[in-house]
């Protein structure tokens, strides 16, 4: 059954199947204004990862924008061996009497002091060519975080293409620190890939992004037919981790 579900979502994508693909759920927290966002983040640090890390589940991020965003939003990375791994886990919490209790307050809170309105749920599947996610240096606090959409699966399985033949080569070399990539399962900018970068400041940033598009590897593939219309728009959200996140 989970080769099935791997060899179908590889089909609709039109992308190749890797054996050490990773899945990766990311939520997106639509907080109130002028609500504490205290409770959330008391269930995420004490309830929610310490659960899904007495599953096997580590490397769990939580971010917030950097900057005065508004509405502000929190963002959860959570990742996964496979699609089924994350029915079991979720199956397994809810058998779980630590997590039970210490979600109690949670649960059990009026509607009224839930800090969020609504949190969306985000699937990823990681590409051959950068297929895990790696937890970046502890000096490396500063994230941004990259949607790039396309018109069509066949333009993302170009662009996709585009990564896997060239542009992480190029990433290396300019020393960009990718977290996790992939291409999306579910969400509201479909068909689309995403992937996280980590520096050390805005300042890096804005360093190594010059030396890769200075790269000439860079303006050689841009200029290939190939991948013409690959992605027609990119979405750019630079992040924070809180304290308690585990990346």
């Amino acid at each position: 059954m989970k080769r099935f579900i791997l060899f179908a979502l590889a089909l609709f994508f039109y992308l190749p199947i890797n054996s050490q693909s990773e899945i990766y759920e990311f939520r997106v927290y639509d907080m109130e204004l002028f609500r504490s966002a205290d409770i959330l983040h008391d269930y995420l640090q004490k309830a929610l990862i310490p659960a899904l890390n007495r599953q096997g589940v580590v490397n769990v991020g939580v971010f917030e924008e950097s900057g005065e965003a508004l509405p502000p939003k929190i963002y959860v990375l959570i990742s996964y061996k496979t699609m089924q791994a994350h029915q079991e886990v979720f199956d397994a919490l809810a058998l779980d009497d630590q997590f039970k209790k210490d979600s109690e307050f949670y649960n059990t809170i009026e509607p009224k002091e839930i800090p969020y309105n609504r949190y969306e749920s985000i699937f990823i599947r990681s590409v051959s060519g950068f297929p895990n996610l790696v937890k970046p240096a502890d000096d490396l606090d500063f994230f941004e975080l990259r949607i790039y959409e396309s018109y069509n699966e066949d333009a993302l399985r170009r662009k996709v293409k585009m990564f896997n033949d060239s542009e992480f080569d190029i990433f290396k070399d300019v020393g960009l620190n990718t977290v996790f990539f992939g291409a999306n399962i579910s969400g509201h900018q479909m068909p689309c890939l995403t992937y996280l970068l980590a520096f050390k400041n805005k300042e890096e940033h804005s360093q190594i992004w010059s030396k890769f598009g200075a790269h000439p590897e860079w303006q050689r593939i841009i200029k290939l037919k190939e991948y013409d219309n690959a992605m027609n728009d990119i979405t750019r959200v630079f992040l924070k981790p809180l304290p308690y996140s585990q990346l």
